[in-house]
């Protein structure tokens, strides 16, 4: 067996790694049975805050870069997630909406995600959440 390096524990690469590993996961599982990731849930997310936005805005919002949000877009689109329509004012660009499934099931995805921030945060203090939520956003 391969010993790990004796400052892996204290490494902030690898315990933010961990922690990501467990919220997605945990988050990945609960949206299975909508057939969405967490991706997705994301972009719907970022939908119902602004509807209409273009690809280029969801991914300024969401911070994600165009290759990976056109993929997520068309898989979205394929399995009626979102509609995308011609801007009425410039025919060449496509503007993005949640579409009608999407919005059916709003209240209960958004559920989902603030059942996913309970239980990530549970152990902590409401101060200690606040702080938490305060360092990540620094890092981003």
């Amino acid at each position: 067996m391969t010993k790990l390096p004796e400052d892996l524990p204290e490494c902030m690469v690898f315990l933010l790694g961990k922690a990501y590993q467990k919220a997605h996961g945990d988050f990945k599982n609960r949206l299975k049975a909508y057939s969405l990731t967490n991706m997705q849930h994301l972009v719907l997310e970022g939908l119902w805050y602004q509807e209409g936005m273009t690809a280029a805005e969801i991914g300024k919002l969401l911070i994600l870069d165009k290759a990976t949000l056109s993929g997520v877009l068309d898989r979205m689109t394929e399995t009626g997630w979102i509609v995308k329509k011609q801007d009425p004012g410039d025919g060449r660009v496509q503007r993005i909406y949640p579409s009608e499934k999407a919005n059916q099931l709003k209240s209960r995805l958004i559920e989902e995600r603030k059942k996913a921030n309970k239980l990530i945060l549970k152990k902590f203090t409401l101060e200690e959440q606040l702080l938490l939520k305060r360092l990540l956003r620094d890092l981003i």
